[in-house]
């Protein structure tokens, strides 16, 4: 039995989703709770990866999946907080997007 990558992907987009609610509430770099918001967020999305077949993954080679899953383990294992916020802002501004056309072009040819 195949396991179900879609709940997965929608999983992404829901997430992609809460960062951009999250940033019209002001400014995430500045708001500790919403910058935490937005790392859990991005945490969680970055693990969902994992789960997408790779087959699948390889149809859409701009998008960095070992970065994107790594990232991950980056959010997850730093104790200490010494994440870059202006790396977490060039993620959201550079990377979120084609990710979220990406999940978005699997899930409508997966029920095409």
């Amino acid at each position: 039995m195949t396991k179900q990558w879609q709940p997965y992907a929608r999983h992404i987009l829901d997430g992609i989703a809460k960062i951009r609610r999250i940033e019209a509430r002001g400014d995430l770099i500045r708001d500790e709770v919403l910058y935490d918001a937005t790392l859990r967020n991005l945490q969680t999305l970055s693990e969902a990866t994992q789960q997408l077949p790779d087959d699948l993954k390889r149809q859409y080679p701009a998008i960095p999946w070992k970065q994107t899953s790594g990232f991950r383990n980056i959010l997850a294992h730093n104790y200490l907080g010494d994440i870059d916020p202006q790396a977490v802002r060039r993620v959201i501004t550079q990377h979120l997007p084609p990710l979220e056309e990406a999940i978005a072009s699997m899930l409508s040819r997966s029920s095409a």
